[in-house]
């Protein structure tokens, strides 16, 4: 078993409850690690054989496009997708953050993280 992590993807995104968030947008930093068996590609030197980091960034991506209230939301749509198109995913974290929330205060980042494992 290995690990593959793309870590701080920013991207800009309209999530949020409240009316302003969804109209004005905040700035976001992803990070995903998925587990999978990376023995067959460490031989073969072939991107068939392993987890293109590629295509994680651009799921990362393509779900961070989509507004939703939650990142729980957001951060379920991304595990999902990486299960369905990649067999080769084993287990999958993602945690989403939101940079300079709006909650009143001093307050860095707010963050969702979320794990799950492929369905036998």
């Amino acid at each position: 078993m290995g690990i593959i992590k793309v870590e701080n993807i920013r991207v800009f995104s309209y999530h949020g409850c409240l009316r302003e968030e969804t109209k004005i947008g905040s700035d976001y930093r992803v990070d995903l690690e998925v587990k999978a068996d990376l023995q067959k590609s460490a031989k073969s030197d072939e991107l068939n054989d392993t987890v293109d980091y590629v295509f994680l960034n651009k799921v990362v991506r393509e779900e961070m496009d989509i507004p939703s209230k939650l990142l729980e939301t957001v951060a379920k749509r991304i595990l999902d997708r990486i299960f369905n198109e990649d067999a080769l995913v084993k287990k999958a974290t993602v945690s989403i953050g939101k940079l300079n929330p709006p909650i009143g205060g001093d307050v860095e980042v707010v963050t969702v993280k979320m794990t799950d494992k492929r369905k036998k």
